[in-house]
C-alpha cells in the first residue's frame, strides 16, 4: 500500500487576469482550503501570482508557478528567477511542460538546469514528460519517457527526491478530449517508477509522486487514480473552473 499523498495541481496556462485568478482561487479555497488528505496546488500566470498568493494565505492550497529560469538574475528578458517566485511563497514549479518543449524548444538539458535550480531554492519541481501521437504509434513511448526522466533528474541527490514530482502528459491527449485508458497510463507510470529506482534508488523512488496530465476530468479521475502508480493529476482545462477542479480533489479523497 502506497503512503504517497495524492496531489492535484491546476495548470491555468495563459488564462485568467489577476482579478479573475483571485476569484477562481477564492472559490477553490472556500471548497477545499482546509483539505489535508490531498495536496492541492494552483499554478496561475506570473501576473496573477501576487493576487492569488494573498487569497491562498492561511489555507492549505499551495501556490505553484508555470515556469522558471535556472539563473538567479541577469540579461534574460521576459524570464522569471527563483527568488521572484519565492517572494510570493511559491511551493511548486511546473518544468518542461510539453508546450514549453514544443513552442519554446526547451531541451532535456535546459529542463534539468531548471529542476536543479528549483530544488536549490527550496521549491518542488513538477517535471513533465510525454510523447506525441507519432512517437506512441512508432512504439517509442517507454524509451522516450524514461530518457526524459533520466535526463531531467540528472544530478538530483537521493535525499532531494522527496521534493520531486513527475507528471506524465501524453501530448496526444492534451486538449484533444482523448485520454489514455487507465491501463495505458499505468503502464507508462510504472515504467517511470522503474526509471526513478535507477536514478534515485528504490526506497526514494517509492516516495516520488507521478501525476497524470492527459485530460483528467471528474468523469475519468476515479478510475485513473485507482491505478497503483498514478498519484494525482496535473490538470489543464478542468482547473479553470472551481467546480470541476474541486470535483477532482474530491475524487482523490475517495
Amino acid at each position: 500500500m502506497s503512503t504517497r499523498k495524492y496531489l492535484i495541481a491546476g495548470n491555468w496556462k495563459m488564462n485568467k487576469t489577476a482579478a479573475e485568478g483571485a476569484e477562481l482561487a477564492k472559490a477553490i479555497v472556500a471548497a477545499v482550503g482546509k483539505e489535508t488528505s490531498v495536496n492541492v496546488v494552483v499554478c496561475p500566470t506570473f501576473t496573477s501570482l501576487d493576487a492569488v498568493s494573498k487569497v491562498l494565505e492561511g489555507s492549505n492550497v499551495v501556490l505553484g508557478a508555470q515556469n522558471m529560469h535556472p539563473k538567479a538574475s541577469g540579461a534574460y528578458t521576459g524570464e522569471i528567477a527563483a527568488n521572484m517566485l519565492r517572494q510570493f511563497f511559491v511551493g511548486y514549479v511546473i518544468l518542461g511542460h510539453s508546450e514549453r518543449r514544443q513552442y519554446f524548444a526547451e531541451t532535456d538539458a535546459f529542463v534539468n538546469e531548471k529542476v536543479l535550480a528549483t530544488l536549490a531554492n527550496n521549491m518542488r519541481p513538477i517535471l513533465c514528460v510525454g510523447e506525441t501521437l507519432e512517437e506512441r504509434e512508432a512504439g517509442k513511448t517507454i524509451e522516450l519517457i524514461t530518457a526524459q526522466v533520466r535526463e531531467g533528474l540528472k544530478g538530483v541527490k537521493p535525499e532531494q527526491s522527496d521534493a520531486v514530482v513527475v507528471a506524465y502528459e501524453p501530448i496526444w491527449a492534451i486538449g484533444t478530449g482523448k485520454t489514455a485508458t487507465p491501463a495505458m497510463a499505468q503502464e507508462v507510470h510504472a515504467a517511470i517508477r522503474v526509471e526513478l529506482k535507477k536514478v534515485l534508488g528504490a526506497a526514494q523512488a517509492e516516495k516520488v509522486r507521478i501525476l497524470y496530465g492527459g485530460s483528467m476530468k471528474p468523469s475519468n479521475a476515479v478510475e485513473l487514480l485507482a491505478e497503483p502508480d498514478i498519484d494525482g493529476g496535473l490538470i489543464g482545462g478542468a482547473a479553470l473552473e472551481a467546480a470541476s477542479f474541486v470535483a477532482l480533489v474530491e475524487a482523490a479523497k475517495q
